[in-house]
């Protein structure tokens, strides 16, 4: 993969072609050196003992099979005593939600709303009923979701160390709030479902 930037053009599907045609048309982008501040980050976030405040965050639109893994991550989690921070729509927050209440340590989950809890769709309101741990914004009812969600976001990001998100590449909001844990000096770990 040698050569100008200009002979490598990388097509990424949208949310809808990997949906309607599945991820096997998805043509791999090359390979980007990490900037060595970053490696050493990641590095030594591998070698630190002991649990950490994680951020998830992802898109709403996934299959079952995607739900699932991060269910049992977001378990995997929890049971290894690491503090979740998420939010409460459906998709990649349902499913870290779930996993984290199966591990049943209430104290390790916390969720955190873009707007009051009469808010959310009713399939979201039953499984939030069962987070100790949850926080309105009814401050925000009035704004349009994605900037009350681009609030919740940046409070999420006050909270952790580490962020793992579930995306896909035309993903404008969680893209964005990945560069901003980045700029934070997060550790951002990004799962492209596209």
């Amino acid at each position: 993969m040698y050569g100008s930037d200009d002979e490598f053009s990388v097509q990424v599907p949208t949310q809808v072609q990997s949906l309607t045609e599945g991820s096997g048309s998805v043509m791999v982008s090359e390979l980007k050196p990490i900037p060595d501040l970053d490696y050493l980050q990641e590095l030594l976030a591998i070698q630190q003992q002991g649990p950490r405040s994680i951020g998830f965050f992802g898109t709403r639109n996934m299959g079952f099979m995607h739900q699932q893994l991060i269910e049992i991550l977001s378990y995997a989690m929890v049971i290894t005593k690491n503090h979740i921070f998420t939010s409460g729509a459906s998709g990649t927050n349902a499913a870290v939600i779930r996993g984290a209440l199966r591990a049943e340590k209430p104290e390790l989950l916390t969720v955190i709303l873009p707007q009051s809890l009469k808010m959310q769709p009713p399939e979201s309101q039953e499984l939030l009923s069962k987070v100790k741990n949850l926080i309105e914004k009814p401050e925000n009812d009035h704004l349009p979701l994605i900037e009350a969600s681009r609030l919740c976001n940046m409070n999420i990001l006050s909270h952790v160390q580490q962020v793992i998100c579930f995306a896909f590449h035309d993903s404008r909001l969680l893209m964005e709030t990945c560069q901003e844990a980045k700029n934070l000096r997060k550790i951002v770990t990004l799962f492209y479902l596209d």
